[in-house]
């Protein structure tokens, strides 16, 4: 696998790694503005979960076929950022703009993605099939976080977030894996609704698409 990575892709990787700093860094801008609208504290921390949810893991997820040929320098970028949000968590110096105490689900966003990249890259071969769980997980949690925050504006489990999510999962699983994508956008839909600390829905959700990808394959 090492063997077949390009100097070319390292700078990809490189350039990525980059981006991703700035849309994390970035996020505090989506927080002043929200709490700027006067939402509270909570409110402003889960859409900033959501942005960075769409503009780091879902935008890398959608290059990641384009600009790698194997899955180990996205993989080794998804386990630098969870090392690094642990690092921050673990001493204390909570990004407060999306980082919480009472969980760290951030952390098990960036282990969802990376680990069900290489594992469904290299039993499948397909990189369109790999990045779907963290399609899943990116865009399709970010819209049902963002809907459940208008309407409630709290974290909550809401089975409107389930219906949101799927109107956004099931299209995106058809497009990279056919009528068995679908199924899987269906179903991590469904999932998301339920988590089990410190298992939580980005696991999931990850989990879940993984094995209804590996059976199908």
């Amino acid at each position: 696998m090492i063997h077949g990575i390009t100097p070319q892709e390292v700078f990809y990787a490189l350039i990525l790694t980059g981006y991703v700093i700035i849309v994390v860094y970035g996020g505090r801008k989506l927080y002043s503005y929200v709490r700027g609208k006067g939402k509270s504290h909570e409110v402003a921390v889960y859409y900033t979960r959501k942005y960075i949810h769409v503009f780091a893991g879902g935008v890398i997820a959608v290059l990641t076929p384009f600009l790698f040929t194997t899955p180990l320098l996205p993989f080794l970028m998804a386990l630098a950022l969870t090392g690094f949000l642990y690092f921050m968590r673990k001493t204390g110096r909570l990004m407060w703009w999306f980082q919480v105490k009472e969980n760290a689900y951030e952390v098990n966003f960036t282990i969802a993605w990376g680990v069900s990249l290489i594992i469904l890259w290299m039993a499948t071969g397909d990189p369109n099939i790999a990045v779907l769980p963290g399609i899943f997980i990116a865009f399709g949690d970010a819209v049902t976080g963002v809907v459940r925050n208008m309407l409630f504006e709290k974290r909550t489990k809401h089975w409107a977030g389930n219906i949101a999510m799927a109107t956004v999962s099931v299209p995106l699983g058809f497009l990279y894996a056919g009528s068995i994508g679908a199924f899987a956008g269906l179903i991590a839909s469904a999932i998301e609704k339920f988590e089990f600390p410190p298992l939580d829905d980005n696991i999931l959700v990850a989990i879940s698409t993984m094995i209804i990808l590996l059976l199908a394959a």
